[in-house]
């Protein structure tokens, strides 16, 4: 009696098949042709034609949907088609999520300047959604994540906009394990949704190459770090990184914020509005080499640097542009951080501004993001004040904006409860 044999099931297969190079005629006649090929294995229930064929209008690019018991079958079919070059997945293995990526459900989202800036350039145009800091669920994930899984209460941080459809401002959205953390019993979801950009900018600004370049070590040679716009979110995280890591801070803030600041880790504080600000800095820190500006704005950088003495100091900037740094001494190297280095991949601006992978930054992020449950749940580092704004809408987003063009926030962050 011959053995039994197991027959292979039917499964699905997605074939995307590409279009031909030529005129708008000479494809749809392609097209047509294909079309026309196909429809007697669409009539026997082989293929489901999707894309090829809409409303009954041929229409540019195709997508298949095939059952067969493999890959080999559907090719078969498809080598004597004028569109030999057919790529086919098996439909059951395709993940949807992307490598490294979780999929939330967001409960809270927090206000970033560079969101309004976004919005008021038309950086990303028509359909994009704005929004980068978020907290909320894992619904899902892909099969490489390792950080997370489904149920995990997570804080992050997405490009709003840079991606179409994707960003903080929505009710789902999709994140990299690697940039996001478990939320710690100790503080609530709406202020860890304060967290990640702020932090990871300041993180950033301190020991990536690009910046400061400063020793992430706890041990050796104590340096000094000036901290301009201590009050400010990514100030606030800069002085307590710092203190964590054995510099020792001097910041700016006013008067009413001096407490705070010392809380914070910072060893001096002064009165940024101070006529003799740069010299009581000078005084108290003679070798000063090292200055973040966290205000960016046209005389900030200028009036932090001269606070140097040292020939050779660097100054980083959270906004670099010529008007903002073009006062900064000339022997002073200027830097900048911008914190969306943080994604392993290259970033495109309207074809004017381009800047490449920098897996060093990736690598401090994610190294970073790998320490913040820890951090925020010991006490070690602490959020900044938050002021709830209401659900996420059209209108409680404008007003955030508005509070942010007229310079009505100081030293907490907006946040957004998230679509119920």
């Amino acid at each position: 009696m011959a053995p039994e044999t197991k027959s292979e099931p039917v499964r699905e297969w997605i074939v995307l098949i590409p279009d031909v190079i030529g005129s708008l005629e000479t494809r749809m006649r392609v097209r047509e042709t294909h079309i026309k090929e196909m429809l007697q294995h669409i009539d026997s229930g082989l293929f489901q034609m999707g894309g090829g064929t809409l409303a009954g209008n041929i229409v540019d690019g195709s997508a298949i949907i095939a059952r067969a018991k493999s890959e080999a079958d559907v090719m078969s079919v498809l080598k004597t088609d004028i569109y030999a070059q057919s790529g086919v997945w098996d439909l059951g293995k395709i993940q949807f999520i992307p490598e490294h990526q979780v999929y939330v459900k967001v409960e809270y989202a927090a206000f970033n300047p560079t969101d309004r800036l976004a919005l008021d350039v038309n950086a990303f145009g028509d359909d994009a959604i704005l929004g980068c800091d978020f907290a909320g669920k894992v619904v899902d994930t892909h099969s490489t994540v390792t950080r997370l899984m489904p149920g995990d209460n997570v804080a992050g941080f997405v490009w709003g906009g840079e991606i179409k459809g994707l960003g903080a401002y929505s009710m789902y959205t999709i994140a990299d394990e690697r940039l996001s953390f478990k939320i710690p019993e100790s503080i609530n979801p709406a202020e860890a949704s304060s967290v990640p950009l702020a932090a990871n900018t300041a993180w950033l600004a301190l020991f990536s190459e690009d910046c400061l370049a400063l020793n992430p070590s706890k041990t050796g040679d104590k340096s000094s770090l000036l901290i301009w716009g201590g009050n400010t979110t990514v100030g606030f995280f800069a002085i307590q990184i710092a203190k964590l890591h054995n510099i020792e801070v001097v910041t700016t803030c006013s008067p009413r914020n001096f407490d705070k600041m010392r809380q914070a880790g910072a060893t001096h504080v002064f009165d940024y509005n101070d006529e003799e600000v740069v010299s009581k800095i000078r005084s108290a820190v003679p070798n000063l080499q090292h200055v973040f500006d966290t205000v960016g704005n046209e005389t900030s950088s200028a009036t932090a640097a001269r606070s140097m003495s040292q020939p050779e100091g660097v100054l980083c900037t959270v906004r670099p542009g010529k008007a903002n740094t073009q006062n900064v001494p000339s022997h002073i190297k200027v830097t900048d951080v911008f914190v969306f280095t943080a994604f392993p991949t290259e970033h495109s601006y309207r074809g004017k501004a381009h800047w490449p992978v920098k897996m060093n930054d990736h690598k401090l992020s994610a190294d970073f993001h790998g320490q913040l449950e820890t951090l925020l749940g010991g006490g070690s580092l602490k959020p900044s004040p938050i002021r709830l704004i209401g659900q996420l809408s059209p209108s409680s987003v404008e007003k955030a904006m508005d509070l942010n063009r007229h310079g009505a926030i100081s030293g907490e962050k907006l946040v957004f409860e998230g679509f119920t």
